[in-house]
């Protein structure tokens, strides 16, 4: 994400902030990286219900990108975006989370979803097509895409927090926060990374075509799901089904549902 401030002014900010305890530093780097906050909102808010202002999106946001600014370390030679884009998006899920807006029908259906397609995966070998998810679900096609609809508008959940863990003070944080240095990385949490890296790589060359694609141009290429329909030639809401079906089969299979990994 690039900024109004050249490179060797932002690297003389974090010095001034992070060695002086300058705190007007620190309100610059808040303006400086302020655009982080406003590309995250507009990422997320595009798939939830309306009546979720982006501006408030972005108010919740900016928590995180405080927060991160506070405990970013430059030493460990991890791109700021990188840390801030994990921290402004928990904050964001964190604070809509705690607004309780998810109806409980929709997660309870989400979580019936994931459990019916783990069960299929591992009678059928492969991932079910929409009839059969229908089926074992005992409800018609339509009701089943329209349910699909529903989790996408509820839903804050995305591929992106698969790659979070919790750290000692409870915050959500991503795998490669916990990487204290360069040069001397804990080999347990190495074995791990590897392990998820291998596990979501596997998971995702697993999903039908039209799912892999999804996910790729969203999460790899960065496209809208508006963008992704001109792409496939189907409508917005389509490619929301066919993401929201994409993260609950991934979901299902890195979260250790053990008869998702039966096969």
């Amino acid at each position: 994400m690039e900024t109004n401030l050249k490179a060797i002014e932002l690297r003389d900010l974090w010095r001034r902030y992070k060695d002086e305890k300058d705190e007007k530093a620190r309100e610059r780097l808040v303006l400086a990286y302020a655009p982080l906050v406003k590309y995250v909102a507009g990422r997320m808010s595009s798939g939830l219900p309306s009546h979720v202002e982006e501006a408030d999106l972005i108010s919740y946001g900016l928590l995180g990108l405080i927060s991160a600014i506070e405990r970013f370390e430059p030493e460990r030679e991890i791109k700021f975006e990188t840390f801030a884009i994990t921290r402004i998006k928990g904050s964001i899920i964190d604070e809509l989370r705690s607004l309780d807006w998810v109806p409980r029908s929709v997660r309870t259906k989400a979580r019936e979803i994931e459990r019916a397609n783990a069960k299929l995966e591992h009678e059928l070998h492969r991932a079910p097509t929409d009839q059969e998810m229908a089926d074992k679900l005992d409800v018609s096609v339509e009701e089943f895409q329209e349910s699909l609809v529903r989790i996408s508008n509820s839903s804050v959940v995305a591929l992106d927090e698969l790659w979070t863990v919790s750290d000692a003070s409870g915050d959500q944080v991503s795998l490669l926060d916990t990487i204290q240095d360069p040069q001397a990385l804990d080999p347990a949490m190495e074995m791990d990374t590897t392990e998820m890296k291998d596990r979501l790589a596997d998971a995702i060359a697993r999903l039908p075509e039209r799912e892999k694609l999804v996910v790729a141009l969203y999460y790899y290429e960065n496209l809208t799901l508006r963008e992704i329909g001109e792409v496939l030639g189907v409508t917005e809401s389509r490619v929301s089904q066919l993401h929201t079906k994409a993260v609950l089969r991934l979901k299902s299979r890195l979260q250790g549902d053990p008869i998702g990994e039966a096969e």
